[in-house]
């Protein structure tokens, strides 16, 4: 009967580790990224997501609270939601998704990536690998996955290197700055156009990426210019026509903060 006991007494005690070893506390701005080390099947190369069960770091992320992965099948390391403070932009970059087209710079994007924290929809709608082409703005607190995506800021950057070349710039510890990806921090602040003085201010945008001018254009314009054309078919003054021609597009295109 002792020897019963002793043996109950142990897998209780066991029961009890392994339980506390699989329950997690996520805290309210936090965010639980799964890694799970068994499995029959492993993930394919370069692919750093498990998106159908396979070992490695799983797709789906734990939210605030008290939270239970069975330990030891499955590993948890807490990361910080991504906060864009005030005044600041989020450069983002894609480690998962499609191959970038051959001579593009940046990834397309489509109104189902929306924020780009759901990596089910980024993935499912054609998400490409690479620095997607929206900002996050300021203000932005969002859980995003910190092994399928990194979030540039001035002072900190978001999210799990996969790289061997970021592996290795950021010494393991993940301590990557704007610096490792050719940014500086002032280029990841909101741009201001203010009055200088009595004086006016306008910024010119140039693009570095998209299809040329036609010939012999030196500057390119939202839309064309259809809608000049509409009006000069009808009876609106040369005021109108000129004001339509060089009045401010920037609700059009979100003030530039999306590039496509």
């Amino acid at each position: 009967m002792l020897t019963v006991g002793i043996v109950l007494l142990v897998v209780i005690v066991l029961l009890l580790f392994v339980a506390l070893r699989s329950l997690h506390s996520i805290g309210p701005s936090e965010i639980g990224l799964v890694n799970k080390r068994l499995a029959r099947r492993s993930l394919a190369e370069g692919n750093p997501v498990a998106l159908h069960g396979e070992a490695g770091f799983q797709a789906r992320l734990l939210m605030p609270g008290l939270r239970f992965k069975l330990w030891p099948v499955y590993g948890v390391t807490k990361h910080p939601w991504v906060q864009v403070p005030a005044g600041e932009i989020g450069v983002v970059i894609a480690q998962v998704g499609a191959p970038l087209p051959i001579g593009a710079k940046s990834a397309v994007y489509h109104e189902e990536f929306g924020n780009f924290s759901s990596l089910e929809a980024f993935l499912a709608n054609g998400g490409q690998k690479g620095v997607q082409r929206p900002v996050l703005p300021p203000g932005t607190l969002v859980p995003i996955h910190p092994a399928a995506f990194l979030v540039i800021t001035p002072h900190r950057v978001y999210g799990m290197p996969v790289s061997a070349e970021l592996k290795a710039l950021s010494g393991g510890r993940g301590g990557l700055s704007p610096a490792a990806f050719g940014l500086a921090p002032e280029q990841l602040e909101v741009t201001v156009i203010a009055p200088r003085g009595t004086t006016d201010m306008v910024g010119i945008v140039t693009t570095l990426e998209g299809e040329p001018l036609p010939s012999g254009d030196i500057a390119s314009r939202l839309g064309g210019f259809d809608d000049v054309a509409a009006m000069q078919g009808e009876v609106v003054s040369d005021a109108e026509i000129i004001d339509t021609l060089l009045g401010s597009k920037n609700t059009l295109h979100n003030n530039y903060q999306d590039f496509q």
